[in-house]
Order: C-alpha cells, then structure tokens, then sequence
C-alpha cells in the first residue's frame, strides 16, 4: 500500500456536489485531491440537459453569490435560457438554462484541471479511515492511501447502483459508468445509517425522427437575468424545445402493461421521487388527467440527441418504444438510448450537523444525493458548503451555517439536518418560509458579503457588489422626486398600462407602485434612472412595488431570530428535562439540535415542547 500524505481534503466524487466542494477547498488555499470514478463523468449531466428551474434557479444563483462554479459553468454551456413563472410575483420567478451537455462536462473539467491547489485523479475509493472519532484518510481499489485531515463524500447515485430496464438489471452507474460498490460497507463499519433511493431518466431520441411541425415550439428569452452575477452579457439563444402531451392511447399503453413495471412488480425496492415521478406512475396516480406534458430538449449542439423531459420510466424496450410511438408528432422516433430506473444507496441526513460534517467522526463531511437529495443543483449546494466548512476548519474559523432566512441553501440543509427525508428531497419555492427575501435577483445582496467573509469570493466579486450597492442608492433619490404639473407623457403612460391618471403631482415610487406600471416604463417615458443598469432597475422595481411585504417579511425574520440565536449544546441529554414528551425525548436526543429554532422545526417536537425547553434553560441559567 501505498500512502500519499500531501492532501488535506479528499473528496470523493466529482459530480456537481464533488467538483464545487473540491473547487471550494482549493480555491481557498487547501491542498484538495479529488477522487473520481471516471474523468469522463466530472459535472456529468445524467438526467436533463438543464441547470435551474423552479427553487433550483434560486439555489445557482446563491452558489455563485457564495463563489462557486455552476452558475458560471451554465452561462457558458447555455443553448437557451428562460425565466419560469414570470406570470407570478418574483418571489417564485426561476431561471432556467437549457445547456450543452457536452461542453458542461468539457468547461467543468477544465476549470477543475486549472484549478492551483487541485490534483484530479481517476480512482475508486473503498474505504474511509479513522482514528479515535477522527478521519484519517482514504484507501482507494489500486491500494492507494490518501493520508488527510478532511474527507468529503460526494458519490451521487453511484454507491451500489443498479440500472432497471424491465426485468433486466445490471450493477452499474448512471448512463453506464461503473458504480462504486465498496464504500458502503465502509459507512456502515462507520456508524452511518444506509437508505435505498431509486430515481429515473427517460429516454434519448433522434432529433430529426420526431415531426416538429406537429408540435408546440418553445423560444428562449433575451435580456434577462444570468445565473452568475459575474456574467457581462447573456448568451445568444441558439437552440428551441418544444412541447407535446401523452394522450388516451399511451396511457392505455401503460395500463394494460402496468405489471411489467418494474415499480409495480417489485423489482425495485428503492423509494422513488414524489415530485418527479415515471410516467407509469404518473398515470397510475393522476387517472382522472388525461394527458401530461413532455418537453422535448436537445442535449448538446453536437449531437442529435434530446432528451424527453417528462416521460421518464422503467418500462421494458418494446413498451418504452409503443409509449414513445403513441405521442403526436414520435409515430416514427427513432431511440438512441433506452430510459431506465437506478436505485442507489444514501445515508440518513439526520446523522449530519448544518455544516454537512458527519456527528460521530470529526473531518468527514457529506454532500450531494448521497444525502437523499436530488437534483444537480441541491448537490451542488450542498458540496460548496460541506468544502467551505472543511476549508473553514483547516483554518481555524468558524463554521458557516446559513440559516433559512439566509438562503435557500439554508432551508435546504436545515430539512435535511432536522427533518430528514424519506425520499430523493427535491427544492421548491413552498419550502421556503421567507421567499420574498430569497429572491433570486438579490441574490447577490444577501450573500456575495458571506462569501468574501469565507474567503471564497474572490476581491473583484467583492467590489462589484458594493458598486452595485451604491449605484442601487444612487438610484432611490430618484423615486422621491415630484412629477409636477402632470405631462402628456405621464398621462399616456397611465393609460396606456390601464391606470387612473393622477390630478396632482406624483412621487416617482408611488408610480412604480401602481400595478401595471415598472421602473422599466418609467425610465423609457420619463427618463428617470438614467445611467443604471438593468440589474440596479430591476432591484429598484420590486423593493418599491414590494416595499410593505418585504418589510414585513424582515419583521418576522428578526422576530425568529430571537429562537435561531438561542444556543443549544450538542452534548446536552434531553431525558434530564422533565414535562417534555417521550417522543419529543427521543427526537431531541437523536438529532441534538444546535438552536432553540431547529429544535422547533423537528418533527414530533410540539410547541409545547419548546415552551417546556425555553422555562428549563432559563431557569439552568439562573
């Protein structure tokens, strides 16, 4: 055996969560390894050809506030770009990036390559080791030993993955690559509970098999947001997808085949995805919808390849090929890679500290679907908070716990650390308890200070925000000015956007805060807010629209605070608390909330619980 001593992070697994967690560590002065299955798999996009969408949109807008890498890597790679929900409010407004998967991988790989402080390697890691509660490296298959201070575990849906096809199934990793069917053992030797998850991908088509003049096309938008606020100019759009429905005659397809589904044969043992379930399912549980929406998407601009958003399953080949052939516009599709199922093994989120560290061996942190997360997006999240946490420790500071008013990454990890989840955990707008304040345009604002704070973004980032801070102060001197007497211009603008004209002189905010009318119209009729950019206008636009929600959304959060900011200790026994339920006990014990607040969103710990908690500790400190 050979031991290697130079590293003192070793991340295993270089999907979205490895590669910012390595990034994270390196760019932050840590010696980091990164330990990959295959290179061929770095930022591999196994399911959609997409970053972003609803929640998710708002996750790669905070990971790159934060400093990280994807939002920077989509703008890249991005072949079309929209803004989902436009027709809501901007809490809920999501970007979402139709990338090349190709180049994803390509310009991914590269940065990581180019990264100083970062040796990519191509090995299997089989086993973690410690020592007295402490990680003390990684062995890989070839007998390799990285002696390290920090392990960070970010292995996807690889650990003993199983692809299902009908009722064929092989022990592999996604799109074929080789699983890893070691390490598991090893988290179970150390202490980890182990859950079985399954997840799926529909299948691949030939682009020019499918008639498009039969189907509904899908445009990308200009001039809109990007995902990196580092990102000077938006890409041009330069593919479109398109849009179909299942019909009667597919879903009868299913019906009448429902027993060969591995889902319902019991094939598969792993749980499945609630939010983002097969086709097969989909009928199965929406019987009175008679049709479900299937986008069509290229995959790169070097190859035919689209993927079918939306008919995902596990049906055998002949099945698949009948389902395909049913929809409007595929009586001829041609299929180049068959859809499938993949059940892998995840550990029990409720073993981890908001830091992503695991609780019973210091040094070894967890990130990604090895969590029960789905989605590139939440793994990305959580590697660039697990790889800023271990960097943090190295250096002798202290941890970074964003909490829910902070971001979405915050309500992401907090459910994982204090609810768990019993499936593939997928991030949504309904989770967020505070989404007005989370909006993904003040992204930036809320986090690019953290993020310079860590030492992860960079002095260029840093000074771009506080430019942008007082460019958007520059700007609020115009909303007190009076528009007096009333001009033709004005009153054209009112009726033209279906408002009542004022009588008398108006302040520019209370123009803004008519329903209909931006600071977007504004500018162009009264030329107001000349000289700032879009970004600036657009923050000027909903915190006035908004002013009164967000202040009161502020309120609460500062109200909150007062139970986040009320400390607990890790170490403390519950069972010493008398009036405190068993189950609340037992809970509290289990998982050893580090606050009074993520004490109070455990399940089964009732708000009589919490009083019980307040009255005990204030009289222990008396």
């Amino acid at each position: 055996m050979e031991i290697i001593k130079d590293y003192d992070v070793v991340v295993i697994g270089s999907g979205h969560a490895g590669s910012e967690a390595a990034l994270a560590t390196a760019r932050t002065g840590i010696n980091t390894v990164l330990l990959t299955m295959s290179l061929d798999s770095i930022a591999f996009l196994a399911c959609n050809p997409s970053i972003g969408g609803t929640a998710k949109g708002h996750l790669v807008t905070e990971i790159d506030a934060l400093g990280g890498e994807m939002g920077v890597n989509a703008d890249k790679t991005t072949i079309q770009l929209r803004m989902l929900n436009l027709g809501k409010g901007p809490a809920v407004h999501s970007l979402r990036s139709q990338v090349d998967k190709i180049e994803y991988h390509t310009e991914m790989k590269k940065t990581l390559e180019n990264q100083k402080n970062l040796y990519v390697r191509q090995a299997e890691a089989i086993k973690i080791t410690e020592e007295n509660g402490e990680v003390k490296g990684v062995l890989t298959s070839k007998g390799e030993f990285f002696a390290c201070k920090k392990v960070i575990v970010a292995t996807g849906v690889y650990l003993k993955s199983r692809i299902i096809i009908g009722d064929y199934a092989e022990e592999v990793g996604p799109n074929g690559f080789k699983g890893a069917n070691h390490l598991t053992q090893s988290l179970i030797d150390l202490g980890l509970e182990i859950k079985r998850f399954k997840t799926g991908t529909p299948n691949r088509v030939h682009m020019d098999s499918i008639d498009t003049s039969k189907l509904e096309i899908q445009y990308g938008e200009d001039n809109i947001q990007t995902f990196s606020f580092l990102t000077k100019k938006q890409n041009k759009n330069k593919a479109v997808c398109y849009l179909t429905y299942t019909n009667e005659n597919t879903h009868k397809i299913i019906n009448d085949n429902i027993h060969l589904a591995p889902l319902y044969s019991g094939e598969i043992k792993g749980t499945g995805p609630r939010y983002c379930p097969s086709i097969e399912d989909k009928v199965k549980r929406f019987a009175d919808k008679q049709r479900h929406q299937i986008f069509i998407e290229p995959e790169a601009m070097s190859t035919k390849e689209a993927y079918v958003q939306g008919l995902s399953t596990s049906m055998p080949v002949d099945i698949q090929k009948r389902i395909l052939k049913s929809i409007v516009g595929f009586e001829n599709v041609s299929i180049m890679r068959d859809a499938y199922a993949i059940e892998y093994d995840c550990i029990n989120s409720l073993d981890l500290y908001p830091t992503l560290e695991y609780k019973n061996i210091k040094g070894l942190y967890f990130a990604g679907q090895v969590n029960g997360t789905s989605g590139y997006e939440e793994a990305a999240a959580q590697g660039l908070v697990a790889g800023i946490n271990a960097s943090l420790n190295l250096r002798g500071k202290e941890p970074l716990v964003l909490t829910r008013s902070d971001a979405y990454i915050g309500v992401l990890i907090d459910d994982l650390v204090t609810k768990g989840t019993n499936e593939p955990y997928r991030m949504m707008t309904s989770r967020a308890e505070y989404r007005l304040h989370l909006r993904q345009d003040n992204a930036d604002l809320r986090l690019t200070q953290i993020g310079y704070s860590v030492g992860l973004a960079t002095k260029a980032r840093y000074n771009k925000l506080m430019q942008k801070i007082k460019k958007i102060e520059e700007a609020k001197l115009d909303l007190q000015k009076t528009i007096s007497p009333i001009n033709q211009k004005l009153i054209d603008l009112f009726l033209d956007k279906n408002e009542v004209p004022p009588k008398n002189g108006v302040t520019v905010d209370s123009i803004i805060k008519r329903s209909n009318i931006t600071a977007f119209d504004v500018k162009e009729v009264l030329g107001m807010f000349e000289g700032f950019d879009s970004a600036v206008i657009n923050q000027i636009n909903i915190q006035t629209k908004y002013d009164g929600y967000i202040k009161r959304q502020l309120e609460q959060i500062e109200s909150a605070k007062k139970q986040e900011n009320m400390k607990l200790d890790e170490y403390f026994d519950y069972s010493l608390v008398k009036g405190l339920r068993i189950e609340a006990m037992q809970k509290l014990n289990k998982i050893k909330p580090l606050s009074l607040g993520q004490a109070s969103r455990i399940s089964g710990v009732s708000p009589a619980d919490i009083n019980v908690l307040i009255i005990y500790f204030k009289l222990k400190n008396r």
